[in-house]
């Protein structure tokens, strides 16, 4: 148990430095966050004609037919999506807190996963971290991609790939150790 904590300690501080590093110094993800100089009117139209919540336009209102749906969206016309927030919230120590403390859980997850395989190695630990950071992004980004083509996909497949590869180097080299008694 203590071997799977310090795993997934380690494993979570790793996943969480590099969520840092690909949205603030790499910026990776900033094709989805462009900047209009248009925001302040956007923003005050939106605050006068919207509640707060998320938004797909165009869409038919609701309980319409399949034919009305289909009138709203017709191919290749603009859409968007909007999410809407009535005030910011700018306080980022409980997010920072509660982002690290997921990244701890679900390495420790992990870890756990991982200490049921019958004399583990190295490189299947590597290749299963490498396989459920490809599922994360397969889970969540990608199929909201399918949908609603984002601008930073890329930047989620390279999150995944490159954290839990980083994760799987470490767990790859603390999990296999044998006791010291």
């Amino acid at each position: 148990m203590k071997k799977n904590i310090i795993g997934a300690v380690v494993g979570g501080l790793i996943i969480f430095l590099w969520q840092f590093l690909s949205f603030t110094v790499l910026d990776m993800h900033a094709n989805a966050n462009t900047y209009t100089s248009s925001q302040d009117s956007i923003l005050k139209y939106l605050g006068e004609h919207v509640k707060e919540g998320q938004y797909f336009l165009p869409r038919a209102v609701p309980g319409a037919s399949s034919e009305e749906m289909e009138k709203a969206m017709p191919n290749g016309t603009p859409w968007a999506v909007i999410a809407y927030h009535s005030s910011y919230n700018a306080s980022m120590g409980m997010a920072i807190g509660r982002s690290l403390a997921t990244d701890i859980v679900m390495i420790f997850l992990l870890c756990w996963v991982l200490s049921k395989f019958h004399l583990p190695s190295f490189g299947s630990i590597f290749i299963s971290c490498l396989c459920v950071g490809l599922i994360v992004f397969f889970n969540v980004p990608y199929q909201n991609n399918i949908f609603y083509q984002s601008f930073d996909i890329m930047a989620y497949f390279y999150d995944a790939i490159i954290s839990f590869g980083l994760c799987g180097l470490w767990l790859g080299w603390w999990l296999p150790k044998r006791k010291r008694y």
